[in-house]
């Protein structure tokens, strides 16, 4: 049965939410009057009766059946200022208050580098999309706003190496990046192959015109050089590697970092991943880089001796969660740039808390965790300065904070 609701405020992951019935309605915005149908705390939207002024005409012709953009019906305005709202919330949850929090830097559309789509049998072939809002149905896309053009042209061309991976219940997971040199392509939870399966692929990657593909972590064609640009160098990212996923990002969060390390010598880059960080800064101060994946270390110190004018970096391939860089070994550095995954780095920022650096740049894709390891900061006699936010998954409810600490 359908009922009228009013749109109170956008939970966490961007649905309406309608405060004295706890029900989420998806693709609304606050202060609208909708019609929905319910299903115990979900609803689904049939109607908006009253519009938001903030309310903007989609342009994606797979909007609503796609479940990649949660808020695109919403204003660029809108969304910034309620993501800047997240990181203050995040912020508050932990008594940190008072920061300046700055404005949000936002990537343009047809960004993204990289994406990962689905592929599903059907009788007629395979689907090759997204997944649905909340479902494990493959949506077919033609187009897409968020992702750079070539990604989504290479999708046609991915049909017979989807077909051979995709079993009649499994759902492979294909992930497109775009580097200098073309597609790269990495197909995980696909049916393994043998000899005579893994030589058919050379022929698929070049008609798919692909760079270089990867089945199930193992490179199995390499036509081309996948490279990405990290300040000077140029690196050779393994498959599956992080990176961030626009460049214009990218290019936010480096200078953010540059600013909150100031004119450091000696600085520690902590979860260094490729050398996103550790490059650029390597151009003024000499760079400990420290990483858990040793393929992405090794790609680090190449990219590194292959670029002109940098001071020394030192590659460590060292699990930091495991074994957190000591308060003795972190003697000696002017600054600490450190970039966990999401769920944060307590052990590590303990360590740090005991430390002398006098400037600590933390990057985080997760506002929570980045304000639990801040508080961390702060209750060991360091001030955060400021907070950058960086937008890099526009229409979406995610967020990245650069936060500039100093004793």
């Amino acid at each position: 049965m359908s009922e009228d609701f009013v749109i109170e405020r956008l939970g966490a992951q961007g649905d309406g939410v309608v405060a004295e019935s706890a029900v989420f309605v998806p693709l609304t915005l606050p202060g609208e009057t909708v019609r929905a149908r319910r299903l115990g705390d979900r609803a689904t939207l049939e109607r908006v009766l009253e519009p938001s002024p903030e309310r903007v005409e989609p342009e994606c012709p797979h909007y609503g059946s796609c479940g990649g953009c949660m808020l695109q019906h919403a204003s660029d305005e809108f969304v910034a200022g309620w993501k800047r709202e997240l990181a203050a919330a995040a912020l508050a949850a932990r008594g940190i208050t008072g920061i300046e929090i700055r404005p949000v830097l936002t990537s343009p559309p047809g960004a993204r580098r990289r994406i990962t789509v689905a592929a599903k049998r059907t009788r007629s072939g395979v689907q090759i999309g997204f997944h649905g809002r909340g479902s494990d149905m493959v949506v077919g896309i033609d187009a897409c706003l968020v992702a750079a053009p070539p990604l989504i042209d290479a999708l046609p061309g991915l049909a017979e190496i989807a077909e051979i991976a995709a079993s009649r219940k499994g759902q492979p997971r294909i992930t497109l990046t775009l580097g200098d040199g073309g597609v790269d392509c990495a197909v995980t939870e696909a049916k393994p192959l043998d000899g005579p399966g893994l030589a058919l692929l050379a022929g698929m990657a070049a008609r798919a015109g692909l760079a270089r593909l990867t089945w199930n972590g193992e490179v199995a064609v390499s036509r081309v050089p996948v490279l990405q640009r990290f300040g000077r160098a140029r690196v050779a990212v393994p498959p599956g590697a992080f990176l961030q996923p626009t460049a214009e990002g990218e290019a936010a969060l480096v200078a953010a970092v540059a600013e909150a390390v100031g004119d450091a010598g000696r600085v520690a880059d902590l979860f260094a991943g490729s050398g996103t960080f550790a490059l650029p800064l390597a151009e003024r101060a000499e760079v400990l880089a420290v990483e858990g994946e040793a393929a992405a270390m090794a790609a680090l110190d190449a990219g590194w001796r292959g670029a002109d004018g940098l001071k020394r970096v030192q590659c460590l391939t060292r699990d930091l969660f495991k074994r957190p860089l000591r308060r003795d070994e972190l003697k000696g550095l002017d600054a600490v740039v450190i970039d966990p995954p999401r769920a944060g780095a307590r052990a590590q920022f303990e360590q740090l808390a005991e430390t002398p650096p006098a400037r600590v740049a933390s990057v985080s894709c997760n506002p929570a965790t980045f304000a639990r390891d801040a508080r961390i900061l702060l209750d060991a006699g360091y001030r955060l300065d400021w907070v950058q936010p960086v937008d890099q998954f526009r229409w979406s409810p995610h967020l990245e904070l650069v936060g500039a600490f100093s004793r």
